[in-house]
């Protein structure tokens, strides 16, 4: 039953899927997370895992995916809708990173992305009329911050997804931050929308890889692709909610 984008079977997805962006960081989670980890997809690079969790507590043993999304909102909506409505996938939460703007905010604190405000016309046209709210499921959003210990900073809050990662309007940040943004990144908004649509839950999780209004702390390539551990264990939670 692959689809135009994956090339998966019947059955090859658990009911939760874990989504970063990179398909290396896809293989990683799964190296670190996953026992049993097989690869059910490999179409134009973008690797999908289904394994079993190997993690302590009550979610050990049990069947979870882990795939990349590819970057920005067209590509994880083609996923995220495959998934939902092909594969039987019940849960997709984003595990990614995003550029701090508000002032609470610092380099590699987590952010729990309750609500996703947008700068593109993907939710447009849902409802005529209507501007789409894209929110997160709150009940996955609870188990998250429920997660957290004290080894974490952890905000919740409204995120920014763009579809522009260099270009900025003049002043558009410093409204945001007025209006209690968190941090911008570029997927949230899209995948919740999809999840809407097919009354699924969605959930964006995101290590803080730099901040916009001071890049001094920003995190190197190398880094962006380790530091995740503390999304990882938050998103975890979300997924066996």
């Amino acid at each position: 039953m692959a689809t135009p984008h994956i090339a998966a079977e019947p059955g090859d997805f658990a009911p939760a899927v874990l989504m970063p962006g990179d398909p290396k960081r896809a293989e990683r989670m799964a190296e670190s997370i996953l026992d049993d980890a097989r690869l059910v997809t490999s179409t134009r690079n973008i690797l999908g895992f289904t394994g079993r969790y190997n993690g302590a507590g009550d979610f050990k043993g049990r069947p979870l995916s882990i795939m990349a999304s590819g970057m920005g909102m067209p590509s994880i909506s083609i996923y995220a809708t495959e998934l939902f409505d092909q594969y039987g996938v019940e849960r997709i939460i984003r595990v990614g990173t995003a550029g701090g703007i508000a002032a609470q905010v610092s380099v590699g604190d987590v952010i729990i992305g309750t609500g996703a405000h947008t700068t593109s016309s993907m939710n447009e046209l849902r409802i005529p009329g209507t501007h789409f709210s894209a929110t997160a499921d709150l009940r996955m959003a609870a188990a998250a911050l429920a997660a957290a210990d004290d080894g974490m900073t952890v905000h919740a809050g409204a995120v920014i997804s763009s579809d522009h990662f260099y270009f900025t309007i003049p002043g558009q940040f410093d409204a945001m931050v007025a209006h209690g943004v968190l941090g911008v990144e570029m997927e949230a908004a899209a995948l919740y929308g999809v999840a809407a649509q097919f009354g699924k839950g969605a959930l964006t999780i995101l290590t803080v890889s730099d901040h916009l209004a001071n890049h001094s702390a920003d995190m190197t390539a190398e880094e962006r692709e380790t530091i995740f551990q503390h999304s990882l264990k938050l998103a975890v939670a979300a997924a066996f909610a």
